[in-house]
């Protein structure tokens, strides 16, 4: 049986697209980003322009939904509480660029392009057949 971290990195590793729950003028407000990971520690794109870069700079804490793929009990996922931090560094830009980012950005140096690190606090393997949530705490 492997350990729940072994099983967190799987879904890591497979499944990219996923929520990420942002707070915005008191409120929560998700979207869909691709998520890339270095052991536990998530990375993902996004433009300085966007409301989601205002909202991390107000309160830099996320909910993070990755790994459910709608096929119903037994189907696991994770869910990621963590802290965001901006990014500019310029191998990390290189590390996670990919041709899925062309139609946003001119490049891994475009100006306009951010790197989002998130700092897992606690991840919840979730929706395991016939057994509770169980938790890593970091």
């Amino acid at each position: 049986m492997s350990s729940v971290k072994e099983q967190i990195l799987s879904i890591l590793k497979e499944s990219r697209v996923g929520t990420m729950a942002t707070i915005h003028d008191n409120k929560p407000r998700s979207r869909y980003m691709t998520f890339f990971n270095d052991d536990l520690t998530l990375y993902t794109v996004t433009s300085k322009d966007t409301h989601k870069t205002e909202d991390v700079e107000q309160n830099p804490y996320t909910h993070i939904l990755l790994g459910y793929e709608g096929e119903g009990f037994g189907d696991m996922y994770v869910e990621i509480e963590g802290k965001v931090i901006e990014s500019d560094d310029e191998s990390l830009k290189e590390k996670v660029w990919n041709e899925h980012l062309e139609p946003w950005f001119d490049g891994p140096e475009d100006p306009k392009l951010l790197i989002l690190q998130i700092n897992p606090d606690q991840i919840r393997l979730m929706n395991k057949k016939g057994q509770p949530p169980q938790t890593l705490e970091l």
